[in-house]
């Protein structure tokens, strides 16, 4: 029977974006199966921020990526728990994530593991982040509110951006 190496990578995995799969694409190739930590909303309260999307929707939209060979829901309490059931070869840390690769290491030698902790490279994107996706969302809605104002004329347009009217011909 042939060694699987088993590569687990954990995150919040809120309003999924191309960062997400990035990572989640780059911790697949440091393996032969992914499996992924998707991180309770207590969790992600804790550690980033509220969730928009609650965490077994996360769950159902992390597991049907392709990268994934299986994600399940993280402990809450002690977040290394997790460890013991899964048994990671490597665990796939993203750039921007704030778990410190010592303690990783410290807490699979604890539990009997020989895991290497492998922390990947930054997404260059657009929109490579849940917060700047909200950003982008309430500028939209901000802009989208002051046409509307406009439109309903309680919104007083300056002179140098009105359209030069039409005179009429005599």
């Amino acid at each position: 029977m042939a060694f699987v190496v088993r590569v687990m990578a954990t995150g919040v995995f809120d309003l999924l974006h191309p960062g997400h799969l990035y990572f989640l694409r780059e911790a697949r190739k440091l393996g032969d199966e992914l499996w992924v930590v998707v991180a309770r909303d207590r969790t992600a309260r804790r550690f980033k921020h509220e969730p928009i999307t609650p965490e077994d929707s996360r769950l159902q939209l992390v597991e049907a990526l392709k990268p994934v060979d299986r994600a399940v829901l993280g402990h809450e309490g002690n977040i290394y728990d997790i460890l013991d059931e899964i048994r990671p070869d490597v665990v796939a840390i993203g750039f921007d994530q704030v778990h410190d690769e010592n303690r990783i290491l410290e807490e699979c030698r604890k539990r009997g593991l020989s895991t290497k902790v492998v922390r990947l490279p930054k997404f260059e994107g657009d929109l490579d982040g849940t917060r700047k996706i909200v950003r982008k969302v309430a500028e939209w809605l901000a802009l989208q509110e002051r046409l509307s104002e406009v439109e309903r004329g309680k919104v007083e347009v300056p002179a140098d951006l009105r359209a030069p009217r039409r005179r009429r011909k005599a």
